[in-house]
Parts: structure tokens; sequence; C-alpha cells
């Protein structure tokens, strides 16, 4: 179980505009969807964990739902959008001699950023696929701005002759899909106990390298 200030160091809010009632909502909120799900989590047990009266919660938030966006859209729109765009951009910057360098880097690079948000990243792919809200900011504030620099990377390696010639887009929805696979296993599927990093890292490389190649 985390302390409120460890939930707190995850979140891109700032403490000062939140009563002590409030942040002890919040932090209870995402302790308890992280671990249940939205649907699943009702505002009694946020209020219970919390330490606070049910009624307090609608004095803040008028409905679970909007203790949900007050959560998640801050922390996409401030701290994953910018902090994605920044790692990402970190490693596109980088002139990386192979495809091989360049994936390495990528997946290490994604690992790293989730290690470090967990329990927000939970709550983002646990309600992305439901709440149209989340939907759109994903949309406006990583995916677009992502897909570009994304692009540049694809055909860079297709000039080099390491990835075979087709559509950027279907290179980088066979990436992105591919890596998003790798770390939903690693952090959220398999146990410690049947994961090794550096092998499944080396075997996530070399299944792109060996079906992205050009034809011999």
């Amino acid at each position: 179980m985390l302390e409120q200030n460890q939930i707190w160091d995850q979140l891109s809010l700032d403490e000062e505009e939140f009563t002590p009632k409030q942040k002890k909502i919040i932090a209870a909120a995402v302790e308890i969807f992280a671990e249940k799900g939205y649907a699943a989590t009702s505002t009694s047990e946020i209020a219970k964990k919390a330490g606070v009266a049910e009624g307090t919660i609608f004095r803040h938030y008028k409905t679970k739902k909007e203790l949900l966006l007050s959560i998640v859209a801050p922390m996409m729109a401030k701290m994953i959008a910018p902090f994605v765009i920044k790692d990402i951009n970190r490693v596109l910057d980088k002139d990386y001699d192979t495809l091989e360098d360049f994936l390495r880097a990528m997946i290490k690079n994604r690992e790293a950023f989730m290690e470090k948000n967990m329990l927000l990243f939970r709550i983002l792919v646990q309600e992305l696929p439901f709440q149209k809200e989340l939907q759109e900011q994903f949309k406006e504030h990583i995916a677009a701005k992502i897909y570009t620099r994304m692009e540049k990377a694809v055909m860079h390696y297709q000039e080099k002759g390491e990835i075979m010639v087709m559509p950027s887009k279907t290179v980088i929805r066979l990436f992105l899909s591919t890596i998003f696979g790798h770390l939903m296993a690693r952090f959220f599927i398999l146990s410690s106990e049947e994961w090794e990093d550096e092998e499944e890292m080396e075997r996530t490389i070399q299944f792109l390298m060996k079906g992205l190649s050009p034809d011999e």
C-alpha cells in the first residue's frame, strides 16, 4: 500500500490547490481505481479508505466519473504527454546506427517510464477503451505528436534498407502494438518469476526486425 505522498509524486496536480480532505480522496481513488478498476469501485469505498464521509466526495465532485477525470485528464495532459514526447524525442533525436539499436532504446525507454508511473498508467490502460473524454485527450496530446516523429524514424531506416517498403503508418502500428504487448506482459500479465528482461527484450527486437526486414 502506497502512502499519500508517494501517490501524489505521480500526479500532475498542484497540491496547494487542494484541501487536506481532497488530497486524501484523490490518493484513495487513485489506489482503488488502479487495483479494482473504475466500474468496480464505489464512492463509499473511496470515502472509507480516505477516512472521510461519502458526502464529502460529492461536495467536491458531482459524480464518480468527474473524480476519475479530475485525476487522469490532467495527468495525461500535463505529465504523461510532455514526458512521453520528451522521452521519445530523446530516443528519436539520436541517430542510432541500426534499427536494432533504435528498438532496444525505445523499449528500455518505455520500461523506465512505466516503472515510475505504474498506478496512473494502470488506470489509463483500464479506462481508455471506455472513456470517450480520455480517448480524445490521448489523440490530442500523445498519438498525433508521436506519429510524426515515428514516421521520420521509419523513413530513415527504410532508406537504409533495414525496413521493407510499406506505408509508414503500417510499420508504426506494428512497432507500437508489439512493443505495447511486450510492456503489458512485462508489467501486468506475467510474474517476475516468468519474465527475463534481457531475453524477452531481445526476442521482441528480433521478431520485429525479421518481420519487417526487406525480402532478400
